[in-house]
């Protein structure tokens, strides 16, 4: 296909070393489809890829999430067929097509698009993992959630409240405020003020069961210093910089925390854990309790600019990438 390409990395470094590269798109072998992609989702993680924070074998093709109508499946493929629009996770979506395990394809429900698939699956799916598969969370609860107009943070506030969590949002601008109030969020406090101070006077003193935190090095003082006893902190992202390593005597001394560093792919390891999964997140899509938020638009050539806009906190909501 004359026209196919992905966007490969071949050295380690700055979205500068993100190159266009022409390609021939993978047949499907057996149990895989071959999916010509309409829109692939943008996430932090690909940044850790393009930096070294993550190692990959070079050269790379970066992208955890995509989503596209299905053009030819392989061999004892029986869930799928040509012209089925489906959404996926896998390695490799910055690319106009993607090849991979049909069974980990999710066909998409009437009133679910493309573009919102590919602008949700992994950010919801992470969300899912956050409130339901680590830590029920539970009526009555009190969350601290940490960028909360970003891809993860903004399905997480919406959901959380509609479980009857309490949610104190944390973020930088009035804009972005906005939004978090706009999602649910019960108070909004700015991450230039004393987060724990203010944490402790909105709950009397008590603090948070939970700490859903995507920012990483920069807030995880403010993290554990918000927790009550026997209080979770979930650091889940890096969007600042990796967490600098903690002595568990701090956990233990602050009232038995408890940490935990998750990454998705441990809680998605069988077809079952991908079924209730995504049946959790499109059912919560459809209700109207978690909607995707687009929030902008790169072309998939325009990667580094993308990357940029990324790193330099100017996006909100979710990013896609359109071949």
């Amino acid at each position: 296909m004359s026209d196919a390409y992905c966007i490969q990395i071949n050295e380690t470094g700055g979205p500068e070393v993100l190159t266009k590269v022409s390609m021939e798109p993978r047949e499907p072998g057996p149990g895989e489809a071959l999916v010509r992609q309409s829109a692939i989702g943008l996430n932090f993680i690909d940044t850790y890829f393009r930096t070294g924070l993550y190692p990959a074998k070079l050269p790379f093709t970066p992208g955890q999430e995509g989503a596209g109508t299905v053009e030819a499946v392989g061999e004892g493929v029986e869930n799928l067929k040509a012209g089925d629009r489906v959404a996926y996770m896998g390695s490799g979506t910055y690319a106009t097509h993607f090849t991979g395990p049909a069974s980990r394809m999710l066909p998409l429900p009437d009133g679910i698009s493309e573009d919102d698939a590919a602008a949700t699956l992994l950010k919801g799916l992470t969300a899912w993992m956050l409130l339901f598969e680590i830590k029920q969370a539970q009526p009555g609860d009190t969350a601290l959630v940490w960028a909360p107009s970003g891809g993860v943070g903004s399905l997480i506030v919406p959901w959380a409240t509609s479980l009857g969590v309490r949610v104190l949002a944390v973020t930088s601008t009035e804009e972005k405020a906005k939004l978090a109030r706009d999602a649910g969020a019960d108070e909004v406090i700015f991450s230039h003020e004393d987060v724990a101070g203010r944490v402790k006077a909105l709950t009397g003193g008590k603090g948070v069961d939970v700490s859903y935190d995507g920012v990483g090095k920069s807030s995880a003082q403010a993290s554990l210093d918000s927790l009550k006893p026997r209080g979770w902190w979930m650091s889940y992202g890096n969007a600042s910089g990796a967490v600098e390593p903690l002595a568990p005597t701090e956990l233990a001394r602050r009232g038995s925390l408890i940490m935990t560093r998750p990454t998705l792919f441990s809680f998605l390891t069988t077809d079952e854990d991908w079924r209730r999964g995504s049946a959790a997140l499109f059912g919560a899509m459809r209700t109207g309790t978690i909607k995707a938020h687009v929030g902008q638009t790169f072309a998939l050539e325009e990667a580094a600019e993308a990357h940029r806009a990324i790193e330099g906190r100017g996006t909100v909501g979710s990013t896609l990438l359109r071949p």
